[in-house]
């Protein structure tokens, strides 16, 4: 099962997420996609890792994501990722152009036969205002873009707003 669930900020996808991977009944393994920068961002991770189970395995990795889930990828254990936007956020402020493009390509293609329960997070950002930066609009459409594949390739995608989840493809919960 490889699921795809959407969110906007504090829309409860996280927590969601958290649950689905528990309810999977296999070993879960945490992929994080954040980076502690500055010290706002390393309380909110702090916060997310004292949340989780203290019995599930945590990989930290903010750019080669594909490889990750490449090499921790098994038929009985769940891989829960969050969050993609942030791992897309990570791509684009790199020094190298064409990484967002090449690490996309990866993830895409590699999902297919992953094996096992595979979650994965992101922030729906096509909701708002069209950014007027040219960096922002290129998040924003990049974002869009990889949401659209990976719905089109997920068993189940969900929204979830006000913590409420919304099946918007596959059965229920």
């Amino acid at each position: 099962m490889h699921e795809l669930i959407l969110g906007g900020a504090r829309s409860g996808k996280s927590r969601h997420a958290e649950i689905r991977a528990e309810a999977s009944g296999l070993e879960v393994v945490y992929i994080a996609t954040a980076q502690a920068l500055d010290d706002e961002m390393a309380a909110r991770i702090a916060r997310h890792r004292g949340q989780r189970p203290a019995e599930w395995g945590l990989v930290e990795e903010p750019l080669a994501l594909a490889a990750a889930l490449q090499r921790e990828a098994a038929g009985d254990r769940c891989l829960l990722v969050d969050c993609l936007t942030l791992w897309l956020s990570n791509l684009l402020l790199t020094d190298e152009p064409d990484r967002l493009a090449n690490e996309t390509e990866q993830l895409l293609a590699l999902l297919p036969d992953l094996p096992g329960h595979i979650i994965l997070v992101s922030n729906e950002t096509g909701l708002g205002v069209v950014p007027m930066g040219a960096l922002s609009r290129r998040y924003v459409d990049a974002a869009g873009w990889l949401h659209q594949a990976l719905a089109a390739h997920c068993q189940r995608v969900t929204f979830c707003v006000a913590g409420l989840p919304q099946v918007l493809k596959g059965e229920p919960v």
